[in-house]
């Protein structure tokens, strides 16, 4: 079920996708916050829920909002991981999207603040491409992440950071970020599925990788991630992720796609 979307006249539009599975407890939690972030900054939005089958309530939820708040709702038939759930997401929010119109992404956990999607707007309007919400800028704060789990993201940077290093760039794997719409419609464009080509949560690297390839300026704010907010145990495998990411690393730096 699709909701009439707010839009219309001059004004550039922020679009948030939103990747959920198995999320009707802290969905609308976090759908009640965003509203609040976006009308106290005078902010024009819609939000695309793609609800990665889900076996609980989340559809439901998703649409039952959309009677009061801007929500469509995309549905996989199936779960079929993160990064077909970003894929699907960011190519809703670009169809219809006008080049200057902002694409966010965040996790449907409750652990982003939408809070921080002003600030992450206005470093799009100021001429970035992309904005990041990072873990490693002077006052990023993080709250109930496992000390290993917190070590292996480091590792991940101190990785990044050397075989790929990138101006302005120091969290290469967070999902909250904010885009400029026509930079991904060039890259959906140059790309196509493939511009989302990983499964899981290495998604987030090859999206940052290719967007590298093509001069995307990038920049970070700092992220507050409220993990103590989170219901229930975390849905990504651990040791899947850091073997998708290392077999990422190798090959686009054996030039290997992308």
């Amino acid at each position: 079920m699709q909701s009439a979307l707010c839009g219309g006249g001059n004004r550039s539009m922020v679009v948030i996708a939103l990747p959920a599975f198995n999320e009707a407890e802290t969905l609308p939690l976090l759908l009640e916050a965003i509203e609040q972030a976006m009308l106290e900054n005078g902010i024009e939005y819609r939000v695309i829920v793609v609800d990665d089958g889900s076996v609980d309530a989340t559809a439901e939820v998703a649409e039952r909002l959309s009677h009061t708040m801007p929500i469509s709702l995309v549905q996989h038939g199936e779960n079929r991981g993160l990064g077909e759930a970003i894929r699907t997401g960011l190519f809703a929010a670009t169809e219809n999207a006008e080049p200057r119109d902002i694409i966010v992404t965040m996790d449907s956990d409750n652990t982003h603040t939408p809070g921080l999607i002003a600030r992450m707007v206005r470093g799009i309007r100021e001429g970035n491409d992309v904005v990041i919400a990072s873990r490693y800028r002077q006052g990023a704060h993080i709250r109930g992440v496992p000390r290993y789990r917190r070590a292996l993201s480091f590792g991940a940077r101190v990785v990044f950071s050397v075989v790929f290093p990138t101006p302005n760039v120091r969290d290469f794997t967070c999902g909250f970020r904010a885009y400029r719409a026509d930079v991904l419609q060039e890259a959906f464009r140059i790309y196509g599925d493939d511009f989302v080509g990983q499964s899981g949560f290495s998604c987030m690297v090859d999206i940052l990788l290719k967007l590298r390839r093509l001069g995307a300026i990038m920049s970070e704010v700092p992220l507050i991630l409220r993990y103590d907010q989170k219901f229930g145990a975390s849905k990504m495998m651990v040791m899947k992720t850091t073997l998708d990411t290392v077999r990422l690393v190798i090959a686009r730096r054996l030039g290997m796609g992308g």
